[in-house]
């Protein structure tokens, strides 16, 4: 537990130890944050994250300038129908905004974070290092618009391709698997972590508990729950500049800046979560299962009253822009909820419960653009209100099953052989938390 002195302490019962047994450690100092490696790691794996979704963004602002064409909605005689009225000084020949008809980097993260954070501090690097796709996605979206524009499409994919390999240069020559292993890491800094996640028990190879896994109902709540997160974000993912195009009129420059908005609101919404949950758990005013729920149920409820005022906000582009823009930062709010909560129930095998989280959790995103498309193939006002409607209801019933059946305590099939088979031993019975 924490103390006011700056100190992590680990304490064992005195009937669990003879004088003969070797001595715990007691107490280790707790180091600052600010400069550490740690916190490097986490800049680090933010800078990366950035590259990864800039790269993913790119080819949908990019692929505007690459088709070059422009698809009007026909009217019943030929001539072209707008469902919103086009803004003064608009160009009927400007270039609209048609968007094209799971990977290893989040669960690599995950696995690292499990041998370097610190149960205390698991919300905030976490947080600082996964919200790199929020704002690689913020910057990709301005940026993309403006170097087509500038310098072609081309280079577009040479620039971002380019910050990718200085990137992996960096990661190659600072980053550690491990404390243990870290040239640069302070030894006060070294042995806080540790000490600290020591229970957590060593890396478990090949052994797997897979049965387990399947049955657990608390691994089932984050993945029906992250389905359902990705179902939203997919759709506003991929749908919010062909909206803004379609529907209110935004040429490519404004359109590439306008859809960037949201993520930017979500990536400081987000990493001022991780902060504040932290905060929480580190003062004990509530368990970690009730901090991620509390966070889970802000970043699902909030956001589906916000998609719904955007569904009515009609032809209103001030209102339409500042609803999205919620949206995504309320969103932000689940980054300290359900998104870390693999570490939470099972820390030994975060990285493989991320790669299957994340698995499950790109299924919306191959349905939920085929869902918008068949929703708004008329491309109206109505048929986008369908759009909003499904993603609201996605999420208020990803937000009750998940209070109702999700967890932050270490599972069971979690839990060391050895260590179990210790406290066995003493006819103690244990129960692990973070």
């Amino acid at each position: 537990m924490a103390h006011t002195n700056g100190s992590y302490s680990i304490n064992a019962a005195p009937s669990d130890q003879s004088e003969d047994d070797e001595p715990l450690l007691r107490e280790v100092t707790t180091p600052p944050l600010c400069c550490s490696a740690r916190l490097n790691l986490a800049v680090l794996m933010f800078l990366g994250i950035a590259v990864v979704y800039g790269l993913r963004v790119n080819l949908s602002v990019a692929m505007v300038a690459m088709v070059n064409t422009s698809q009007p909605v026909p009217g019943l005689n030929g001539s072209t129908v707008h469902t919103c009225p086009l803004p003064s000084g608009w160009d009927n020949t400007s270039q609209t905004f048609e968007q094209p008809e799971g990977g290893v980097t989040f669960p690599a993260m995950m696995a690292m974070w499990a041998h370097w954070a610190p149960p205390l501090e698991r919300s905030r690097l976490l947080s600082i290092s996964g919200n790199g796709a929020n704002f690689g996605a913020f910057l990709a979206m301005p940026l993309t618009g403006y170097i087509c524009q500038a310098l072609g499409w081309p280079a577009v994919f040479y620039i971002c391709g380019g910050a990718g390999c200085l990137w992996a240069v960096l990661w190659f020559l600072l980053a550690s698997d491990d404390p243990s292993t870290h040239r640069r890491i302070s030894k006060e800094e070294r042995d806080y972590i540790i000490s600290s996640i020591r229970h957590q028990g060593s890396s478990h190879g090949w052994s797997v508990p897979v049965l387990s896994m399947l049955t657990s109902v608390p691994l089932w709540a984050i993945i029906i729950t992250q389905m359902c997160y990705n179902w939203s974000f997919y759709t506003q993912f991929t749908s919010l500049p062909t909206y803004l195009s379609n529907i209110l009129h935004f040429d490519l420059k404004s359109n590439g800046f306008v859809s960037a908005l949201p993520y930017l609101a979500a990536w400081l919404c987000a990493t001022l979560s991780g902060f504040l949950a932290d905060s929480l758990i580190e003062r004990k005013v509530f368990s970690v299962t009730t901090v991620r729920k509390l966070f889970t149920l802000t970043g699902m409820l909030f956001p589906a009253g916000f998609l719904l005022a955007v569904a009515y906000s009609g032809c209103s582009h001030a209102l339409t822009i500042v609803f999205f823009t919620l949206t995504s930062a309320t969103g932000g709010t689940s980054g300290a909820g359900v998104y870390m909560n693999q570490i939470d129930i099972a820390p030994r095998y975060a990285g493989f419960l991320l790669g299957i989280t994340n698995t499950f959790g790109t299924i919306p995103g191959v349905i939920a653009p085929i869902a918008t498309g068949y929703f708004t193939h008329d491309h109206t006002l109505e048929g986008w209100r369908k759009v909003f409607w499904v993603c609201a209801g996605v999420n208020v019933c990803a937000a009750v099953f998940y209070t109702l059946l999700g967890s932050g305590e270490v599972q069971p099939w979690a839990i060391p052989e050895e260590e179990s088979d210790v406290d066995e031993g003493k006819g103690t019975t244990r129960s692990v938390s973070t």
